[in-house]
């Protein structure tokens, strides 16, 4: 089971190398509706994501509340939402395709705060491999294998262009193949990271399993809405990220009904 879980646990990150890796392979910047459609993509999957693998589980696992199942769902997901309110208050960052920074006044480089804005919303994304894993390694009923695995392969998958998002437009700026790879691929470093702090606390996230659930699912939901989504539907041709939104929901979904 544990080496499961830490294969569970790497696979996100290793979608965002691969998409880092795009650098090496592809010439030039990447096309504005390239871009949108990935993130329109990135945005579907981490939708269907909240709901199938996160907050559906998150009642599911509090029926015998009857019918207040649904208030650990709404307030870890409140907590969630709140959570990415405050960290986006407190760190440095810098949205691609923005020239304002965002949170306290920072001297830091622009890569590093496009780095750090990208890390900013993988953090919930870790939360919730994490959160999964450590129900499982704990034998939770409602958690199965595959389940767990249909998460960590669909945030894989959304991964991938946020990894080219990042390494390709640095490049065409002028920074180096190798380090532009290397931005690419530590913006999802946080991923594994809290995973695997949340599978180390596990003894303590059972009892609170469905809160902890509905927690990543609201932050992950915050980064889509406040970030995301806004992303895809600047300029013209918006409707390609609405579309490329529902393939990756569908995706996702599809994922987590079939393997889970």
């Amino acid at each position: 089971m544990m080496e499961e879980t830490i294969r569970g646990l790497l696979i996100p990150f290793l979608g965002t190398t691969l998409g880092a890796s795009c650098v090496f392979f592809m010439r030039g910047a990447m096309n504005r509706m390239v871009q949108r459609a990935l993130t329109g993509f990135a945005a579907g999957v981490m939708v269907a994501a909240s709901i199938w693998s996160l907050l559906i589980p998150a009642m599911e696992q509090s029926e015998a509340m009857g019918k207040w199942a649904f208030v650990p769902a709404v307030v870890g997901f409140w907590g969630g939402i709140l959570f990415l309110l405050f960290l986006d208050k407190i760190i440095p960052h810098l949205h691609m395709n923005s020239e304002q920074s965002e949170g306290p006044k920072s001297m830091l480089p622009k890569t590093t705060m496009l780095v750090l804005a990208v890390a900013l919303h993988n953090i919930p994304e870790g939360m919730a491999v994490g959160v999964v894993y450590a129900g499982l390694m704990l034998g939770n009923a409602e958690i199965t294998v595959t389940g767990a695995l249909a998460l960590s392969l669909g945030i894989a998958i959304q991964n991938f262009p946020e990894g080219a998002i990042i390494s390709m437009p640095l490049r065409a700026e002028g920074v180096k193949k190798s380090r532009a790879f290397l931005y690419g691929m530590l913006s999802g470093i946080v991923e594994p990271i809290g995973a695997m702090l949340t599978v180390l606390a596990a003894s303590y996230v059972v009892p609170v399993l469905p809160y902890l659930l509905s927690f990543a699912a609201g932050a992950m939901l915050y980064v889509v809405v406040e970030e995301l989504i806004p992303e895809m539907s600047e300029g013209t041709h918006s409707n390609v990220g609405t579309v490329l939104f529902a393939a990756g929901f569908a995706v996702m979904m599809t994922l987590d009904v079939a393997l889970g």
